[in-house]
């Protein structure tokens, strides 16, 4: 319905326009109406959920840096919560050294873009130059021909990121396949304070001195076993429609799997989906990012402001719901809880602070699996009070009172003959973490159907 020009009390009276200067007025406004509809909702589509990650740039990029030409969906292919700040980086951080982080992509794309962090800074974050490529080869710091790409923030090489906060790059053409390598290098010039990093990446980088992040041989870098800096790679992708968000502690987070080889069973069940989803079956296509942090647990962080080490409480907003193309997440959390607390955890509470995770999920209409606490017979924090804890965790869990469905991990891994224990051959030697081959059995105990649907609805 059209209105008349409304002056205010008093307005004089407005004559009405003959008919076809109306004609050609209502075909104005709803040609303008589309308009504005169209850029509202490609601001939308290109905000995906990032809007508010802030940053100054200057130095613009060649024309035709970025710009993705494909069609396909964002979704996660690789993220890393930030642990806290690396030591002996207070005063300095990195200045003056390019950072070569290795990352392992999930799933394939064909557009590419990535987000750097400097949540643990006390300064702004100046990256003067920052690439992306794909890796030529495993365990090298070279570039495969013709991949490098010169990422760009805003359309500007520079970026300043302000302390706390995250930045968001530019898309960039590159066509990523699943399982690739992918080389995401950063120069910072001046001082910056303490570095953002995750301590335990399982995964080889590489550090240089100079700017050398578009340099292509990987001359100069030597190795290191952080990521910094860096937080997620989102790919443009035809292959999957959501992500898959693991949240969880040194299990999920792969300590004790063989370094380089990309074998945490959060890898294991993103290769599962693919195959799945190749073979026709009728799953999720879904990719998988990892939130595991070493030693998390779900009421307690570390000290700090902002903490190291941050409960899941505390950074479920940032690692899980702040994830790109969220639909799913799959909580193994609880057993930090039990082991790390002074005197006798209280299950109830440890309870409640998983369903208060839930809850949070379901008002974004995410699904929720929750994995039982896997056994630590043998462990030197084990007691028969603490196994207690444990069971009467797992007994509510299995129960249906705090997730949707459940990955049961412990009944996957036990020791049939001593089930207070890992099975032999699914224990690292610690009797707290899984082997290779464990971490492929949690994967396996993961119901690919219950991973389906969205949450049920709040009323």
């Amino acid at each position: 319905m059209t209105h008349g020009h409304d002056g205010g009390p008093g307005a004089p009276p407005v004559s009405p326009a003959p008919p076809a200067r109306q004609h050609a007025l209502l075909a104005a406004v709803i040609a303008a109406i589309v308009a504005l509809s169209v850029a509202i909702y490609v601001g939308v589509a290109a905000d995906d959920g990032t809007r508010g990650r802030t940053a100054r740039a200057a130095g613009h990029a060649p024309p035709g840096a970025a710009a993705p030409a494909s069609t396909g969906r964002w979704v996660g292919a690789w993220s890393a919560s930030p642990s806290g700040a690396e030591p002996g980086t207070r005063a300095r951080g990195l200045a003056g050294r390019s950072v070569r982080n290795v990352v392992h992509a999930g799933i394939g794309g064909t557009s590419a873009r990535v987000t750097l962090s400097n949540l643990y800074g006390t300064t702004p974050l100046t990256v003067s130059h920052a690439s992306l490529a794909l890796a030529d080869g495993t365990g090298t710091a070279a570039a495969a021909p013709g991949t490098m790409r010169r990422l760009t923030f805003g359309g500007a090489t520079r970026v300043v990121v302000p302390a706390g906060r995250q930045v968001l790059s530019d898309p960039v053409r590159l066509t990523v396949p699943h399982s690739a390598d992918v080389l995401v290098s950063t120069y910072s010039p001046t001082p910056s304070g303490p570095v953002t990093y995750h301590s335990q990446a399982r995964q080889t980088s590489y550090l240089a001195t100079g700017d050398r992040t578009e340099d292509s041989t990987g001359g100069g870098y030597t190795p290191t076993p952080y990521w910094r800096y860096l937080s997620a790679l989102d790919l443009l992708s035809n292959e999957a429609e959501g992500t898959v968000v693991a949240l969880g502690d040194s299990i999920t987070d792969g300590a004790t799997s063989t370094a380089d080889a990309n074998r945490r069973w959060t890898d294991v069940l993103a290769a599962r989906l693919r195959t799945a989803a190749e073979e026709g079956r009728d799953v999720p296509r879904y990719s998988v990012v990892n939130q595991g942090i070493s030693g998390n647990r779900v009421l307690t962080g570390g000290v700090g402001d902002p903490p190291d080490n941050p409960s899941a409480l505390d950074r479920f907003d940032r690692d899980v719901l702040g994830r790109t193309g969220v639909r799913a997440v799959v909580i193994d959390l609880g057993v930090n809880d039990i082991l790390r607390f002074p005197a006798l955890a209280d299950p109830d509470a440890i309870l409640d602070g998983l369903r208060a995770l839930v809850q949070r999920a379901h008002a974004r209409g995410l699904k929720v699996i929750g994995a039982t606490l896997m056994p630590f017979g043998g462990h030197r924090g084990y007691s028969d009070a603490r196994e207690a804890v444990r069971q009467e965790i797992n007994a509510a869990i299995r129960g249906g009172t705090v997730f949707d469905a459940v990955a049961d991990f412990d009944k996957a891994l036990r020791d049939p003959y001593d089930p207070r224990r890992l099975r032999s051959d699914y224990d690292c030697g610690d009797h707290l973490h899984p082997s290779d081959k464990g971490y492929a059995r949690m994967a396996g105990a993961v119901d690919l159907d219950d991973l389906a649907g969205a949450a049920p609805a709040q009323l």
